[in-house]
């Protein structure tokens, strides 16, 4: 049988016992004094927007039929998200300007983009910055159409309502075109074509390059034959004159103006002028140093670029004074083993005299219709030079330049004319843009 369990035993309280209990508290809180806790530093990626204190009434209730609202000023904490502006002027990176800027661009800041219409510019601005572009409002009537056929036909078609824009041929040449019309401050640029042997195609490549320039560019271009060996530069433009080199150093102190110039060279049908050189070789080899440093110096007070189209070896009475005023270089090599020997030979020459600043700058034109072209690796040849100079364009073979006579710039194949304009392209671009 369980046995209960025992219950406690009841004892009554005393007087005692009862003053003790109703004199004890059911809680009891101490107080303890902590030491003061520092701010917490708010960083930057957790920093927000404070709310200016405003008392609110608890007990209030907006009325729903007259409802009211509390305005609350929202105020940027003094730790806003991001940096401040002081933080980022000092902190960025200072803007480096893009290499090959427009030269009066930056000078004057004529970009639409960078200026307010109407807004003038605080430097004295030169007549070639009122282009169309800058005048003239775009749309439908200003816009001019669009070249290739299918473009041509739907804004035709559409009666010049839909203008889908140049095809990309058309783009690829006036992109080029833009290359080759890079203006310049500052005087006159000499380009001297030249190499150590002869038959290579430098007459060739002086006129072709000339005639590229000539007719992309609107300022005048002219090549002065300097060959001290009867050139025959004078032959590849039709002869509108029998004057040369030595008539211009004789009349130079009648000479006032470009009329007075003009009649003594002969001009193409892309206004590219030639001056010729002596045709008596006895004549030829009197023309030095000071009769060409004269001509030079009319030519500049006409032209903004002048090609020299030197004469076979770079030794020569010319040579030197032709190099002093170089600004860029154009070496012609022919597609055969001692073409290619000798005109890198001509790079040595140039650098162990003083004049490695211009062969790092030069152009190399490689004429691929010299004999022996097709039993060359020209990429060899071209990987060579791309080690010494700046670039190279090869010059394909065309029947009229292989005819040695009077060459028509229209007549010209287009690969021939496409790799002309490449080189003047890049003869341009390596010209310097202001000089003092």
């Amino acid at each position: 049988m369980a046995q209960k369990p025992e219950e406690p035993e009841r004892r009554d309280l005393t007087p005692l016992d009862e003053e003790l209990t109703l004199t004890t508290p059911e809680t009891l809180s101490i107080a303890v004094d902590l030491p003061p806790t520092p701010p917490r530093e708010v960083p930057d990626d957790e920093a927000a927007v404070a709310i200016d204190d405003i008392p609110i009434d608890p007990g209030f209730v907006a009325s729903p039929t007259e409802p009211s609202t509390t305005s609350v000023a929202i105020v940027a904490s003094r730790l806003a998200t991001g940096p401040t502006e002081t933080t980022r002027t000092e902190t960025a990176e200072p803007v480096v300007p893009l290499p090959g800027g427009d030269t009066q661009r930056e000078q004057f800041g004529q970009s639409r983009r960078d200026r307010m219409r109407g807004e003038h510019s605080t430097q004295p601005e030169p007549a070639a910055m009122l282009t169309a572009d800058r005048l003239l409002e775009v749309n439908r009537k200003t816009r001019p159409g669009p070249e290739g056929p299918w473009q041509r036909f739907v804004y035709n078609a559409t009666f010049r309502t839909v203008n889908l824009g140049d095809s990309a041929t058309v783009r690829a040449r006036k992109e080029l075109d833009h290359r080759i019309q890079k203006q310049f401050e500052g005087g006159t640029r000499f380009v001297p074509v030249l190499t150590r042997k002869g038959g290579v195609g430098k007459t060739t490549v002086t006129t072709l390059l000339g005639m590229a320039l000539a007719d992309a560019r609107d300022d005048r271009i002219v090549a002065i034959d300097a060959n001290p060996d009867r050139g025959t530069l004078s032959e590849r433009v039709p002869k509108q004159t029998r004057a040369t080199v030595r008539d211009v150093v004789h009349k130079a102190a009648s000479i006032t103006g470009f009329t007075d110039f003009s009649a003594l060279v002969s001009r193409d049908e892309t206004r590219l002028d030639i001056l010729a050189s002596d045709t008596d070789p006895l004549l030829s080899e009197a023309f030095d140093e000071n009769d060409y440093n004269v001509v030079a110096d009319l030519t500049a007070r006409f032209y903004s670029i002048v090609l020299t189209d030197c004469g076979t070896g770079i030794v020569h009475s010319v040579m030197r004074a032709t190099l002093q005023r170089a600004d860029s270089l154009v070496i012609v090599s022919g597609g055969s083993v001692d073409e290619a020997r000798l005109a890198s030979e001509t790079l040595t020459w140039l650098e162990a005299n003083g004049y490695g600043e211009l062969v790092r700058n030069a152009i190399v034109a490689l004429n691929t219709a010299t004999q022996g072209t097709n039993l060359v690796k020209l990429e060899e040849i071209e990987a060579h030079f791309r080690s010494r100079v700046r670039e190279i364009v090869r010059i394909p073979y065309d029947p009229q330049l292989a005819a040695g006579s009077v060459v028509q710039w229209k007549a010209l194949k287009p690969l021939t004319k496409l790799s002309a304009r490449t080189l003047a392209a890049l003869v341009v671009e390596g010209l310097p843009a202001e000089r003092d």
